[in-house]
């Protein structure tokens, strides 16, 4: 698939990886329906992006509500005609062990709102949009393509529980939509992205940046653009299906 003039939906484009695709995809003459809960930030991206309403949509969408999810790809197809490529980018932290009990005592749970808030944004929003988009693509009787945005977290991760369990459920699903969905022409994979420079990493004390650096074989955090050009190649590379591709500078967890 070309990457020009193909229709991406993003969600959770008003985050850094979100808005990192966008741009490279844009400046690569893709389409775009950015999708996020705040409307603000996509608009100030759509801003810095200087492309037209004709290939630019914004959606403001809660991924983790059926309604709205089916509501937004009516309204990609109604705006564009059809969807190439869904990036299913959105998800939450809300780290915590899972207990902590000091001197017999319990000091904290990780609790169920918690929890439910990352496995409904981060597992059951990319369900909900990844079947939204095969629906549209399988109905248009044509090519199609799926990337969930796992984590190397998926292997696990103290403290993420909730995030962990989600970005493994992410990775599985790609493997088995792969599978499912060959037989409509529509590819799904999957990336998995180590410790990435966004502005919430950014921002963590200098002592911590450098520590975390170090446990990263080549000695620095990845780019967002770097994750954003991996999505380009899957989107230019027709065999690559029902793979999980880890982006992390070799680091594992």
């Amino acid at each position: 698939m070309k990457t020009e003039g193909a229709i991406v939906a993003i969600t959770g484009a008003g985050g850094g990886l979100g808005s990192a695709m966008a741009k490279r995809l844009s400046a690569q003459g893709a389409k775009l329906a950015l999708l996020d809960y705040l409307t603000q930030p996509m608009e100030d991206l759509k801003a810095s992006l200087g492309i037209s309403d004709d290939d630019c949509m914004i959606i403001a969408c809660d991924v983790s509500n059926e309604e709205a999810v089916d509501q937004a790809f009516i309204e990609i197809k109604e705006h564009f005609g059809r969807l190439d490529v869904l990036v299913n980018n959105a998800g939450i932290t809300r780290d915590a062990l899972m207990i902590k009990v000091k001197d017999g005592e319990l000091v904290s749970r990780m609790t169920l709102a918690n929890w439910n808030a990352v496995i409904n944004v981060n597992l059951t929003g990319v369900f909900l949009c990844g079947r939204a988009a095969a629906e549209h693509m399988a109905l248009a009787g044509g090519s199609g393509l799926i990337i969930n945005i796992s984590s190397i977290s998926h292997s696990g991760n103290m403290g993420q529980s909730n995030y962990t369990a989600a970005k493994a459920g992410v990775a599985a699903m790609a493997v088995t939509w792969a599978k499912e969905l060959a037989r409509y022409g529509i590819r799904v994979n999957a990336i998995s992205p180590g410790f990435i420079g966004t502005e919430m990493v950014r921002a963590m004390k200098p002592e911590a940046l450098a520590k975390l650096s170090a446990m990263i074989p080549i000695g620095r955090i990845g780019e967002p653009d770097e994750i954003a050009h991996t999505v380009q190649y899957i989107i230019e590379n027709d065999f690559v299906n029902g793979r999980n591709i880890e982006v992390d500078g070799g680091m594992r967890l």
